[in-house]
């Protein structure tokens, strides 16, 4: 129940940082509100400059983390793109592919094995993408696609600090994404760069304090329950983001975007309990492991 209760607020955090960079909207280009918004978040990682500044990573976990930076960075400008042209409730639906982008990577790029059970689940994951798009049937805008990049950015993102944890410890990992997708937005901000209003900046700043705390509550929700138990609690988000969507910006509901949701949720529910319940499964020991 610990675990449950700080996975809703985690969800409810996400869910205002997306209202908020939906009423922001298109006043400002993508990559400038992108920037804007991780600078303010370098704010709350200024208590560990100096121990950044002395960490000490092997040269593959800096190649990693830099590459984790390029392609987030990729990630971030497309989804301040699509929630400005695309409803709420479809951006936080199409999120929910980055578990599947994430588990056919780590097959592909780190040797992880896949069984047919994961694959059929992906297989209706995707289906639950093309439910939501149901291209041929509606238009299939710049947004939707944008969602498509951004869900394999951040895949890709998490794959690249899976495999840096290993050496480096998880505040060390957030803050160097902080710093570097900041820099990495900076030319891409500069090009297109609008002078904010004042109110814009304090939106901004809200974003970067709802996403920190949203990322907070999240490690403790991982600590105090199973993924089994607590990733099923995330599909909220989409029940959430839909009534946001209806009631705030006057956003239709639409049945087919929840079933799309709901298909691509439920297939990564699935991935996660069964790979629960794979790591539960009692282990043999060698013949000398019980010896003193």
């Amino acid at each position: 129940m610990v675990g449950v209760f700080w996975m809703l607020l985690a969800g409810l955090s996400f869910v205002i940082m997306t209202a908020i960079v939906k009423h922001v909207g298109s006043g400002l280009p993508a990559a400038e509100a992108a920037f804007l918004r991780f600078l303010a978040g370098l704010i709350f990682f200024l208590p560990m400059a100096r121990s950044l500044i002395r960490v000490r990573l092997s040269p593959l976990s800096w190649r990693l983390l830099a590459l984790r930076g390029v392609v987030h960075t990729l990630g971030v400008i497309c989804w301040f793109y699509a929630m400005a042209r695309i409803p709420v409730a479809e951006v936080t639906a199409m999120n929910y592919l980055n578990p599947v982008y994430v588990t056919i990577g780590a097959a592909l790029f780190m040797g992880e094995k896949i069984s047919v059970r994961r694959i059929t689940a992906i297989g209706v994951a995707l289906l639950g993408v093309l439910v939501i798009l149901r291209p041929g049937f509606r238009e299939v805008s710049t947004g939707h696609l944008a969602m498509l990049v951004t869900a394999m950015m951040m895949a890709a993102s998490y794959l690249c600090a899976g495999m840096a944890s290993r050496e480096a410890g998880a505040g060390t990992v957030v803050a160097i994404l902080s710093v570097s997708v900041t820099i990495g937005l900076a030319p891409f901000a500069a090009w297109v760069w609008v002078t904010p209003t004042w109110g814009q900046l304090g939106w901004l700043f809200l974003v970067a304090g709802f996403a920190t705390a949203g990322h907070y509550f999240m490690t403790h929700a991982f600590r105090a329950a199973p993924m089994a138990v607590i990733q099923p609690v995330t599909f909220l988000q989409l029940v959430w983001a839909t009534l946001l969507g209806w009631l705030v910006f006057g956003e239709k509901v639409d049945g087919w975007v929840v079933l799309g949701g709901a298909l691509t949720m439920g297939s990564v529910s699935y991935i996660t309990w069964r790979e629960a319940r794979l790591k539960r499964r009692p282990v043999t020991p060698p013949a000398n492991a019980t010896k003193p």
